[in-house]
């Protein structure tokens, strides 16, 4: 069992957590975990992301396209140098890490490789 006084906050550090229902809760941030998966190592999102020059990227980042990529199933493709606003990284199973909308394209999935952080 946990104790309370244990527990703090994982994201600012707060000490003042509280449970609810299954998850603790922070007052200050907002954040909610579960304390089980934290004591495992779990780590909440996809991790570490880093673009094809090492740079690490995060949410709401503009990138740029670092070649011509073509799009499977589409006869349209995404020239290189093309600039990405505002992604969101997501964790992707088939490596396709980056969520985000290209102007002309729609929503698609890009894999961080293939951009460099503008």
């Amino acid at each position: 069992m946990i104790m309370e006084n244990d527990l703090k906050c994982p994201e600012c550090g707060c000490e003042h957590v509280y449970p609810d229902g299954s998850l603790w809760t922070c007052p200050e941030c907002g954040c909610e975990w579960n304390p089980k998966d934290n004591a495992a190592g779990a780590a909440d999102g996809p991790g570490e992301i880093r673009d094809a020059n090492g740079n690490v990227l995060a949410d709401g980042d503009t990138v740029t396209v670092t070649k011509d990529l073509k799009i499977k199933g589409a006869s349209s493709v995404i020239k290189g140098g093309t600039k990405v606003k505002g992604i969101r990284l997501v964790d992707g199973t088939d490596g396709h890490n980056i969520a985000c909308k290209i102007a002309g394209i729609g929503a698609i999935n890009l894999k961080s490789e293939f951009v460099r952080k503008a």
